[in-house]
């Protein structure tokens, strides 16, 4: 087939389900520009990014196999790319050493401690809840996302990793400089590298010199049964990974579920009264806005057609949530469309195979537990602007709302205590 010339990705992801849209109309796969310049792949369809992801000749690792990694020097202008592959970790290791790195961390995210966390999340968002009123501005507006969406992922991943408390406001703005797309410039990254090597060494000496119960003092310490344990560079990498996909992701799935239902009355409706499920409602999210629109990078090991597009060894592919859960191919017609009513639960929002997100639990059980609690003691919520004057994230990797100002409501009433 024919094969367009490469597109230039919007670095502030001002509207990423109508620039996947319009790529899928050149094609199942279209040569790309990332910001910077940087070339890439983009599958467009569902079946296409999926087929990719299960590929063992597609690897996660730059080091190996992309044939550009040893320009980035080069390229000031490609700089930010570091913070996403120039790490070491599960999000950029392939084959044994990704078995490794996760078999490593992947004992501290399972399901009997993620159930451990379920008195903790619900505590947290009463918590929130109670003093969300309190935020209101003079007009009454509430901003969702900084008073609710934010904290609440920030409190439990702070928690889980024991970072102290004179660090959680640094980790949150280290997690949101990373997934800001929209200066690719080298000061841009630079000051971000400094943000990684301030925070993360603080924490790590922190829990080195007062470990406890927690996730980084248990990557300190970990080791499988052959002896084997993460490098300094591969815990830092690690922490920056899983403390970052652990936190903004579930800000901007609680986010992009509360407009979607405050932008479509009848579905939430439909919600209120058991006619739709919020785990149905958690998995709509995640297939048409998922947190993360286009995870940076994968690479071809070898040459790889794919729906008749060749894309050759060493080159760059980039990994698509947003266009396939948008695909109309495989979610029908209006797969733009919000509809919690529709089967989603086979969204490559969490990933697939190997690579499946090892926090999605966390991430679901803090979604479900957030959103009906948030609309049982607000039932009158409702956006305080015009959904058109609603801002997008400054990134083409991210999905998410920058703020979310919301008129409350009055609260109802305390139910009557039962009669003895």
């Amino acid at each position: 087939m024919t094969l367009s010339a490469p597109v230039a990705i919007d670095p502030f992801g001002a509207d990423i389900p109508a620039e996947s849209a319009r790529l899928r109309a050149l094609g199942p796969l279209v040569p790309v520009e990332l910001p910077g310049g940087i070339p890439a792949w983009a599958p467009t369809r569902y079946s296409t990014l999926r087929t990719l992801i299960l590929d063992p000749r597609v690897s996660k690792d730059p080091r190996r196999h992309w044939s550009l990694y040893a320009e980035i020097p080069r390229h000031p202008e490609w700089a930010w790319i570091l913070n996403w592959v120039g790490v070491v970790n599960m999000l950029s290791a392939y084959g044994t050493d990704h078995t490794r790195l996760r078999k490593l961390v992947a004992p501290s995210f399972t399901a009997r401690r993620t159930e451990q966390m379920r008195g903790r999340v619900e505590t947290i968002t009463a918590e929130l809840l109670a003093g969300l009123a309190a935020t209101a501005d003079e007009h009454g507006v509430v901003d969702l996302r900084a008073q609710y969406a934010h904290p609440l992922p920030l409190r439990m991943i702070c928690d889980l990793f024991g970072v102290p408390d004179e660090l959680r406001a640094a980790t949150a703005r280290m997690a949101a400089a990373v997934i800001d797309t929209s200066d690719p410039g080298p000061e841009h990254a630079a000051s971000v590298q400094r943000q990684i090597g301030t925070v993360l060494p603080a924490l790590i000496a922190h829990k080195t010199e007062h470990p406890g119960d927690d996730l980084t003092t248990e990557l300190i310490r970990v080791r499988d049964e052959d002896g084997d344990r993460l490098s300094d560079e591969e815990l830092l990498s690690t922490l920056l990974l899983v403390i970052g996909a652990g936190f903004e992701t579930t800000v901007n799935l609680i986010g992009n579920a509360v407009v979607a239902l405050l932008r479509h009355p009848a579905q939430l409706s439909a919600v209120r009264v058991g006619g739709v499920s919020w785990d149905a409602v958690v998995d709509e999210v995640l297939r048409g806005q998922p947190s993360i629109a286009n995870l940076p990078l994968r690479f071809a090991v070898s040459d790889i057609t794919v729906d008749g597009v060749t894309v050759p060894a060493g080159d760059a592919i980039l990994t698509t949530f947003a266009a396939a859960g948008q695909d109309p191919a495989h979610y029908g017609p209006d797969a733009a469309g919000f509809d919690p009513g529709r089967s989603a639960d086979d969204h490559l929002a969490f990933g697939i195979g190997v690579h499946r997100c090892i926090g999605a639990p966390l991430a679901r059980l803090e979604a479900l537990t957030a959103l009906p609690a948030l609309f049982t003691r607000h039932p009158s919520l409702h956006l305080a602007v015009p959904p058109q004057d609603l801002r997008q994230l400054p990134s083409f990797i991210a999905l998410g709302w920058s703020s979310i100002p919301v008129t409350l409501g009055p609260t109802p009433p305390p139910p009557p205590e039962p009669t003895q």
